[in-house]
């Protein structure tokens, strides 16, 4: 998605003209964005509002609930016995030749407007060579891929229907533990189904399932098939994007996570708008202060984080940082956890300024770092 030679004299100024028409047709679509978002956020919720049923939230929601069928071509190789010389000698044949055959899997996901942009999880259609949707209403249609984003495991997709329903959006950051809370997905594909519980918990992170992680937890069932759903508030309106869950058995046992529909909102309107998401990259490995790292250091009584790495010719490295500088902020922003530091920097807008302060040998100090786009791959130093 990202987007010579000499001449005569008597050419020259026509050459310059088309070199300068050529790099400006270049350079447009990148710079352009390519289409506005439009999306229907939830208005404040009323107060100490109780329900008995949550039927209205789920007649509201739910029709915008799409079934993900994502088809892959695999090879099957044959049997390695088959092709042993020894054995086609005593047991005749040719050797096997290699099949192809179509694995499918099964997801879901969330229309979230009615031009039929589609939220799902990147892990849903990774690597599928067809697509198809399924409303609720039983109509069916091909969607094709309008980005990803692996970091976050989120993916959009388009489908080219008339008259779509959507959801509405809410606010994940005004969520609270306890809050009432539906999944809706098709689980095991046994067809839309509605589960109900309550956020266990907000900010869970660490989990090892995507590189930004901020999800909110939920003992709401959800179960293969779920992934890319909708979890939505008493009200209807979408607060996260089912993602995973957490099971020794394969199935629900009441701990589930889903990516909250803020941060799913920044991705949505990045690759809707410019094509990808572009986040700021510091270019350091770090790992949080424990007592003993504390006590080595000689840094009684200090938080942040520990600077263990830094990639050669790095933002990072180009400021200064070292290893063993302790990181207490970025900006305004104390930092204390990796996620932290991994969230805060992505918002920083590649090519800015950002000051960041350290720790050094007992000394507090300031260094000013120029943020560049984070590589696609942070694995070389």
């Amino acid at each position: 998605m990202n987007l010579g030679s000499s001449t005569r004299f008597v050419a020259q100024s026509v050459a310059v003209g088309l070199t300068a028409a050529v790099v400006l047709l270049f350079l447009l679509p990148r710079f352009a964005p390519r289409e506005v978002v439009e999306l229907v956020q939830a208005p404040a919720p009323a107060a100490g509002a109780d329900r008995s049923s949550y039927a209205e939230a789920v007649a509201a929601a739910r029709p915008a609930v799409v079934n993900v069928h994502a088809g892959r071509t695999v090879l099957e190789r044959p049997n390695a016995l088959l092709e042993d010389p020894m054995f086609r000698h005593f047991f005749g044949g040719e050797g096997g030749q290699a099949t192809q055959r179509v694995e499918t899997s099964l997801g879901s996901g969330v229309l979230v407007n009615a031009r039929g942009y589609v939220l799902t999880n990147h892990h849903v259609i990774e690597g599928a060579d067809e697509i198809q949707v399924m409303l609720l209403d039983g109509r069916r249609a091909p969607a094709r891929v309008i980005g990803v984003d692996p970091d976050t495991d989120l993916a959009v997709l388009r489908v080219d229907l008339g008259d779509l329903p959507s959801v509405t959006l809410g606010d994940s950051d005004a969520l609270r533990v306890g809050d009432v809370v539906l999944a809706i997905g098709n689980p095991f594909g046994v067809g839309q189904t509605v589960t109900m519980g309550i956020v266990s918990a907000t900010g869970r992170s660490d989990l090892g399932l995507s590189t930004f992680e901020n999800f909110i937890q939920t003992d709401a069932a959800i179960n293969p098939g779920n992934s890319g759903g909708a979890l939505v508030d008493a009200a209807g309106n979408l607060i996260g994007i089912n993602t995973a869950i957490f099971t020794r058995s394969g199935g629900s046992q009441g701990i589930g996570f889903a990516i909250p529909v803020n941060l799913a909102r920044e991705v949505l309107t990045a690759i809707i708008e410019q094509g990808r998401v572009t986040r700021g990259w510091l270019g350091v490995e770090v790992q949080e202060l424990t007592p003993e790292i504390a006590d080595v250091l000689r840094l009684s009584g200090e938080r942040g984080l520990v600077v263990s790495g830094v990639y050669r010719h790095g933002p990072a490295h180009l400021a200064g940082v070292r290893p063993y500088d302790l990181i207490t902020a970025v900006g305004e922003t104390r930092i204390e956890r990796q996620q932290e530091l991994l969230q805060t920097v992505a918002r920083v807008r590649p090519g800015s300024r950002v000051a960041v302060k350290i720790v050094r040998e007992g000394r507090a100090t300031q260094l000013d770092v120029v943020v560049t786009e984070r590589p696609a791959s942070a694995a070389q130093r």
